[in-house]
């Protein structure tokens, strides 16, 4: 293992790795690394050999050697061309980096394999979570995997898929009629007297470690270059955090083709958008975000405890923060799997309407490299597509009916 210590985010507090360790002053600590010897040890063409999953860069990633990983086989994820799709934008290298085929259907796989791996390795037995429904499934799944006991606390309108999803797993889930801050309020509360860790976003430092593997394949898939820009759909941020930490990693260990980092676009919709607020006000701290609601419950996160983390990597990396809108969802979901045969999530749906608005302002330029990331898998958002199909009548002529539906 290669890890030196654990440091606070605000202040750059040091911890002692190998324990476990939640928060600094209510906010997240980063995972360190000896990245020299990291250097020294490994290269690019030690990963060949490799299975295709995420811990094939187990020295970048904190569980010690010989502990057994919590594992259901996830990644690598395709990154997809979309011809048509960008041809349709005017763009000419358009991807689609999906996640949807992770083990649980959605990114939060790999956050939940390192945090629940580091559970298991340091003996915590009952584990807790908010969440607005692909984490509370994940955690569900891992744990079961592990054999660790999981409460699950979500919205009561979190989507059904997920309830069902967590149910299933044999975690104990709890509808709270309120938004994913008072799930994780509830979670706070019960922490002394019940006796779990709080699994919450950034309030363990390990699922960021796992979230960070989203880069690494990326610059690996690429050939160990980086796109031009990166969008990504941000409710708690540890993806566009993670990401960004990766890119830093790989260069600083020298594995990058060019020292050069993509801008990162941080993509919210309207309905839910505390840090495109802070970032066009030129804050490091987002104000919670009152009477959110969007249909792409992801995102529906009005207040961020890594806030200042994500701000921080889009201003380092010269990008923004944006809002797609809300009544557009499900217009895009359509389009992209229509176009490319991938299915993509509400939260996904919302980074092409940004990617729209980024081309119209020219923040983008059309011969640039754009990775979109699809968080999660289409199946798992039935109440965000509302459609009324027709009916054909088994006993009358075929094509009559389709005359009048199809206006031929």
């Amino acid at each position: 293992m290669f890890v030196t210590h654990l440091e606070s985010a605000l202040d750059g507090t040091r911890f002692e790795a190998g324990q476990v360790h939640s928060i600094h002053q209510g906010r997240p600590l980063w995972v360190r690394y000896d990245l020299g010897a990291i250097r020294a040890a490994l290269r690019p063409a030690d990963l060949a050999g490799r299975l295709p999953s995420l811990w094939r860069y187990r020295e970048l990633l904190p569980l010690p050697v010989g502990a057994e990983p919590v594992t259901l086989g996830e990644g690598m994820s395709p990154l997809l061309p979309c011809p048509r799709l960008g041809r349709e934008m005017g763009l000419e290298r358009l991807w689609i980096k999906d996640e949807s085929q992770l083990p649980t259907g959605s990114f939060k796989s790999r956050g939940m394999t390192t945090a629940v791996s580091l559970a298991k390795h340091f003996g915590l037995r009952r584990l807790a979570i908010p969440t607005a429904g692909n984490a509370g499934g994940a955690l569900a799944a891992y744990g079961a995997r592990a054999g660790l006991e999981v409460f699950v606390f979500m919205p009561d309108d979190t989507p059904i898929i997920n309830q069902i999803e967590a149910h299933l797993a044999g975690a104990k889930v709890f509808l709270v009629n309120g938004l994913i801050t008072d799930c994780g309020r509830l979670v706070r509360e019960g922490a002394a007297r019940m006796g779990w860790f709080d699994m919450s976003t950034l309030k363990e430092p390990y699922r960021l470690e796992g979230k960070k593997t989203m880069g690494l394949e990326l610059a690996e898939q690429l050939g160990w270059t980086v796109p031009d820009v990166v969008l990504y759909p941000t409710g708690g941020g540890t993806g566009l955090i993670g990401m960004w930490k990766a890119f830093a990693e790989l260069r600083a260990i020298g594995w990058l083709v060019d020292p050069k980092l993509p801008r990162l676009v941080s993509c919210q919709s309207d309905g839910c958008a505390p840090i495109v607020r802070a970032f066009e006000a030129g804050e490091r701290f987002a104000e919670p975000f009152a009477i959110a609601h969007t249909i792409a419950s992801g995102l529906r996160v009005p207040a961020a405890v890594g806030d200042f983390m994500m701000l921080d990597a889009i201003q380092a990396s010269g990008g923004c923060a944006i809002a797609g809108r809300e009544e557009r969802i499900g217009h895009w979901m359509r389009r992209a799997f229509s176009l490319e045969g991938i299915g993509v999530c509400p939260e996904a749906a919302v980074c092409f309407d940004c990617l729209e608005r980024l081309i119209q302002d020219g923040k983008v330029r059309r011969d640039e490299e754009i990775v979109v990331f699809n968080t999660g898998a289409v199946q798992k958002y039935p109440e965000a597509v509302t459609l009324e199909l027709p009916r054909i009548d088994k006993d009358q002529p075929v094509e009559a009916q389709l005359a009048h539906f199809l206006g031929s």
